[in-house]
C-alpha cells in the first residue's frame, strides 16, 4: 500500500509538504512544487487514510453542503459542480443535507457536521438571519453562504457568493419587452428572501425603463408547505391554471426560477392556453430540464460552475480566519438562452362584420 512517505520520495519533497497539499494548504508553496506533489499522488494512486487524518487533525475530508431541498434539481446541479471541484482540487467528498430554509434545522446540521469532523460547509439558504452561521465560524468552522448577501450594517464572519439576481430578472423582463409585451408579471411564491427581492427589483427596473411599471405586477403563488422548494413546480402549475381563466392576464411572465416556469407552462396548458401563442414565459437558472420541455423554455443561465469553484476555493482556505472568509462576491455573468417559450404577444381578437353590425344597431 502506498504511503505518504512514498509520495514524498517520488516528488522529492518533505512529508509535511505532501501533508499541506492533502489538507488544502497548497497555496503556501510554489506552483511547481504543488504540481509535482499532485502528479506524484496521481501516479502512485495515493489515497490517504481518512481515519488517520481525522485522528491527527480532528477533521475529516468531507465538505458539507446544506440545501433547501434535494428535490429541486437546481441544487443537484450546484452539488455536482461543488463536488467535482472539491474532489479534483482538494480530495474532498460531499456530505449533503436538506434544511427546508429553516434556521433551527441549519443550526442542528452544523452540530452534526462538527461532531463528525466536518469543518468546511457551504449553505444555500437565503434566510435573512444568519447568526447561527456566525456561531459555527466562532467554533472553528469555515462557512460560505450561497444566493444571499451579507446583512447591511452587521459584520459577518461568513463568506457570501451570489448570482446577480437583479440583472437576471432585468434581462429576462427586457427580453419580453423587446418582443412587444406590455402586460408583464413576475411569478413567485410567498416569503421574501434576498434573492427573490433582488429578482423582483430587477423585474420592475426593466418595466420602469420601458414605461410599463403601472401595469407590471407580481403574481404571488401563495406559501409553500414544509417541503418548500420541492413543491415549487406545483405552485407554478396552480398559478398557471389560475391565469388560464383570467382574461386580463399578463402576456409576458418572468418566473422565479426554471422549476416554477415549467410548472407555470404545465398549468397554462392544462387550462387550455398555449405557450408562447397566448402567454410567453421566461425562467431563471439554466437547468438542463429547460431544454427538454415542450415548448423548450427560454431561461437566464446563471454562472453555476464559476460560483461553485469560488465557494470551494474560499471555504477550503484552512486557517484563513474570519476576515478572509467574510467577503462578498456577486457574479454578474448571466446570459439569456432564447428558446421556444417566448414569442410576440397575441393580437387582439378582431370583430367580424356581423358583430360590428349588431353593435351598431344597439
Amino acid at each position: 500500500m502506498t504511503t505518504i512517505q512514498d509520495v514524498a520520495r517520488h516528488a522529492a519533497v518533505s512529508v509535511s509538504t505532501v501533508s499541506n497539499v492533502l489538507n488544502g494548504r497548497g497555496d503556501r508553496m510554489r506552483p511547481a512544487t504543488l504540481a509535482r506533489v499532485e502528479a506524484a499522488i496521481a501516479t502512485l494512486q495515493f489515497r490517504p487514510s481518512k481515519s488517520a487524518q481525522q485522528l491527527k487533525t480532528g477533521q475529516t475530508p468531507l465538505l458539507g453542503l446544506l440545501v433547501p431541498s434535494m428535490a429541486n434539481p437546481m441544487y443537484g446541479y450546484i452539488a455536482r459542480e461543488v463536488e467535482t471541484f472539491a474532489q479534483e482540487r482538494f480530495g474532498y467528498r460531499l456530505l449533503i443535507g436538506s434544511t427546508y430554509r429553516d434556521a433551527a434545522k441549519e443550526a442542528a446540521f452544523f452540530e452534526d457536521l462538527r461532531a463528525h469532523g466536518v469543518r468546511h460547509v457551504i449553505v444555500i439558504s437565503s434566510l435573512a438571519e444568519e447568526r447561527h452561521l456566525d456561531s459555527a465560524v466562532a467554533r472553528g468552522m469555515n462557512v460560505m453562504s450561497y444566493d444571499r448577501r451579507a446583512a447591511p450594517g452587521r459584520p459577518s464572519a461568513v463568506g457570501h457568493v451570489t448570482p446577480d439576481n437583479f440583472e437576471a430578472a432585468r434581462l429576462a423582463t427586457g427580453h419580453l419587452i423587446a418582443k412587444g409585451h406590455t402586460r408583464l408579471a413576475f411569478a413567485t411564491v410567498a416569503g421574501m428572501t434576498m434573492s427573490r427581492s433582488d429578482k423582483i427589483e430587477g423585474f420592475f427596473a426593466a418595466a420602469d425603463a420601458a414605461g410599463l411599471r403601472a401595469s407590471a405586477k407580481v403574481l404571488d403563488g401563495g406559501p409553500l408547505n414544509e417541503y418548500g422548494d420541492s413543491v415549487i413546480a406545483e405552485v407554478g402549475r396552480a398559478t398557471g391554471l389560475q391565469l388560464a381563466n383570467d382574461s386580463r392576464r399578463a402576456t409576458g411572465i418572468v418566473a422565479l426560477n426554471d422549476l416554477m416556469a415549467l410548472g407555470l407552462m404545465a398549468g397554462l396548458r392544462e387550462g387550455g392556453r398555449h405557450v408562447p401563442q397566448d402567454v410567453s414565459v421566461v425562467g431563471i437558472d439554466g437547468l438542463f430540464l429547460a431544454a427538454l420541455s415542450d415548448p423548450m423554455l427560454t431561461t437566464v443561465q446563471l454562472p453555476i460552475r464559476d460560483m461553485a469553484r469560488a465557494m470551494v476555493e474560499q471555504v477550503m482556505q484552512a486557517g484563513a480566519g474570519a476576515e478572509a472568509l467574510a467577503r462578498e462576491r456577486v457574479f454578474s455573468e448571466v446570459r439569456l438562452i432564447e428558446r421556444e417559450s417566448v414569442g410576440p404577444p397575441p393580437r387582439p381578437a378582431r370583430s367580424s362584420p356581423m358583430t360590428k353590425a349588431r353593435t351598431a344597431k344597439k
